[in-house]
């Protein structure tokens, strides 16, 4: 129990240059996909599939993709950050702007970057292998408003699969971009997903070229979000 503990704390986006030249070999790539296999699923539907991409002209072809920079997300993402270690230690929350390019924590530079083409290959790194997670968007889990239990359990998918490569030495990030409008129609083009398949998210996976940055990593404390028998009521005394 306490390495399973350690492995979920351990578990981390690695914002990394990835070596291109070094892959990841099938058997783990099997292992991972094995744990995504077993992930709960509502009603058991295993409403997912997973394209696995190491071809390097296809990998070429996919980070050539542009995708605009939105508004939304800047302006967003803007109140999720902490300037210092210090403030991000108070807030227990979000991440350290300086995860970001300058840009896009400076408010008065938003306008600037906003509506800006960004390649794919800026989210990918360099990674010898994509995951692509798709899922049949005429079906959801039976009674679920929304298919909220269907969105769970793919994220349930991410997670069995995130643990397992953290568990091989692997590294490994999720890229919501791919399930954006524009890139979504290019992916599925150059991939021939059907059009009903919609694309839930995208996962770089590989060995970083050089060693990663530490970088504070922050969650609440128990006592923070458990609540006892009543809302408000807050810990476990």
């Amino acid at each position: 129990m306490s390495n399973l503990l350690k492995l979920i704390q351990e578990r981390h986006s690695s914002r990394i240059t990835f070596d291109r030249e070094r892959p990841v070999t099938k058997q783990d790539l099997k292992k991972i996909l094995e744990a995504g296999r077993w992930a709960p699923t509502a009603h058991n539907m295993q409403n997912f599939d997973i394209i696995v991409i190491d071809d390097k002209g296809l990998l070429e072809k996919m980070g050539n993709i542009k995708s605009l920079i939105r508004e939304d997300f800047i302006r967003e993402n803007y109140q999720q950050l902490s300037f210092s270690e210090k403030e991000l230690l108070q807030k227990k929350v979000g991440v350290l702007g300086t995860v970001f390019p300058p840009e896009w924590r400076t408010p008065s530079k938003f306008d600037k970057v906003i509506g800006q083409s960004r390649s794919l290959q800026q989210t990918m790194r360099d990674s010898p292998v994509i995951l692509i997670v798709i899922y049949d968007s005429r079906k959801r889990a039976p009674a679920s408003e929304g298919d909220i239990l269907g969105i769970m359990s793919l994220g349930c998918v991410m997670e069995n699969m995130w643990l397992m490569a953290e568990s091989l030495g692997i590294s490994f990030r999720v890229m919501s971009t791919f399930s954006g409008k524009s890139v979504e129609k290019e992916v599925k083009r150059i991939l021939d997903i059907p059009e009903y398949m919609k694309i839930a998210f995208a996962v770089c996976m590989g060995y970083p070229i050089s060693t990663p940055t530490k970088r504070l990593r922050v969650r609440r404390d128990v006592e923070d979000f458990t609540h006892h028998n009543r809302f408000g009521s807050k810990g476990l005394e």
